[in-house]
């Protein structure tokens, strides 16, 4: 018994004293992401080889942009997304998590944020999902609008001629997503923890 808790601990690492190592990953994607808005750079970077799970108990923001797009990995396999670019929004929390194969076996890396330490904000936050469920409430809709005419979101166009759809006033609760990328500006996660631990659970 005493040797199962030995192992569980060496294949498990708290990130609770040594979560600044994060943040200069983090930075990177708030620069990233203010040059797309400013349409100075393609929202598209090789992604990794699996989808990774997002969730949040409620998302507000003012305006929805979304088409449809293939992320690439370096593989240079195509995977079919959804890009929801959701501007400046408003999250009650977050969880994000996704499995990595190691030599010592699956991992799961987790990163939570917000909940009782308060509300998650981010500005030009762009999803690349390949589902996403959720209750919904949108303010004015047009959907079919050519995504190259696309204005809700400053910075999201898609191709000229391709199936677009933008919304103001957004709320989703309950939202479940598994995303192939995420990226946004100026955020800020209260509360921020990142554990990766073997056999751990998910989002959901």
């Amino acid at each position: 018994m005493s040797a199962a808790r030995n192992a569980l601990r060496e294949g498990r690492t708290n990130w609770k004293k040594t979560a600044v190592v994060a943040l200069p990953a983090v930075l990177a994607v708030g620069v990233m992401a203010n040059v797309m808005a400013e349409g100075a750079l393609a929202a598209s970077f090789a992604v990794s080889g699996t989808s990774f799970q997002v969730s949040s108990g409620k998302l507000t923001s003012q305006g929805l942009s979304s088409y449809v797009q293939t992320d690439r990995d370096v593989d240079g396999k195509g995977h079919p997304v959804a890009l929801l670019g959701i501007g400046d929004a408003t999250l009650s929390d977050i969880c994000q998590a996704a499995e990595v194969k190691t030599p010592v076996g699956t991992v799961v890396f987790k990163l939570t944020a917000g909940g009782d330490a308060g509300k998650v904000t981010a500005s030009n936050l762009v999803i690349d999902g390949e589902d996403l469920v959720g209750d919904a409430r949108f303010g004015t809709a047009e959907i079919g609008r050519d995504a190259s005419t696309l204005d809700e979101v400053p910075g999201i166009k898609g191709e000229r001629g391709k199936f677009g759809l933008q919304a103001g006033d957004i709320e989703v609760a309950g939202v479940k997503s598994h995303a192939w990328s995420a990226t946004g500006g100026n955020f800020r996660l209260k509360g921020m923890r990142v554990d990766v631990s073997i056999g751990g659970k998910k989002c959901f």
